[in-house]
């Protein structure tokens, strides 16, 4: 079955409040009725933006965390490596962007294994169609505040540097632990309030201007953990974090 038919296929079509447009190569969930983009989002809708992301835009973004080091990429790069299991299994990469990650998951599945990139930017998902060949991987243009799949679905669910962009993460984060199987493992990448920025009128400053939500040290444990997870790693590395969990069975 084509992986595009195999992400039809899971969807929960209870949670589904319109029609499935795709006529763009991934499966629109949205179309006209998506909810107001912030200004960080706005970004992330820019054309081109999108067909550099993955070569300049997200190594620079990613170095910035690691203040100008390595160490954010080489732990993101091993945890990738830890989650992207071999089988016929299930992975959602919420906020995919251009499909970077999504493809990486998908190269190690089999059988009906299939890797859903889900995102909200649309020139995102176009690039990632453009730059998916014959991988496991399919897309979904939506909200991730409402994922539209059962309780459940997915054997691994990531959210790599997107959290801070979103208007509720918390919700998100609650969504995320939802529809990760019992036994599942959930992973995200977001920013840290350190230093300079812990100040809370810096925190602020940044929300206002920049639109970005930074993180308190153990806000976004303290969510994984009121969203049930169990099993809690933090890794600190400047000023991001990568938190990840499992869904007790």
């Amino acid at each position: 079955m084509p992986p595009v038919d195999v992400a039809r296929s899971l969807l929960d079509r209870s949670r589904l409040k319109g029609g499935i447009d795709d006529s763009a190569g991934y499966l629109d969930l949205l179309s006209d009725s998506a909810p107001p983009p912030s200004v960080s989002q706005r970004v992330m809708q820019n054309r081109l933006l999108a067909r550099v992301y993955e070569g300049y835009w997200r190594p620079m973004f990613t170095r910035g965390f690691s203040l100008g080091g390595r160490g954010t990429a080489d732990y993101q790069r091993d945890l990738i490596d830890r989650l992207a299991e071999p089988g016929a299994r299930r992975v959602l990469d919420v906020a995919c962007g251009p499909g970077l990650h999504t493809r990486e998951f998908a190269r190690n599945l089999t059988g009906d294994g299939v890797a859903i990139g889900f995102d909200l930017s649309k020139p995102m998902l176009a690039q990632a169609v453009r730059s998916t060949g014959s991988e496991r991987a399919a897309y979904i243009r939506g909200d991730a505040h409402a994922l539209p799949f059962a309780d459940g679905t997915f054997d691994t669910v990531v959210c790599f540097a997107a959290l801070y962009l979103i208007n509720d993460p918390h919700q998100v984060i609650r969504e995320l632990a939802r529809v990760a199987r019992p036994g599942g493992a959930v992973a995200i990448f977001t920013s840290l309030a350190t230093g300079v920025s812990a100040a809370r009128s810096v925190r602020k400053l940044v929300q206002a201007v920049a639109d970005i939500h930074v993180f308190e040290r153990d806000e976004v444990t303290r969510s994984f953990a009121d969203a049930g997870l169990v099993d809690l790693d933090q890794r600190i590395i400047s000023q991001g974090q990568f938190v990840s969990a499992r869904k007790p069975l």
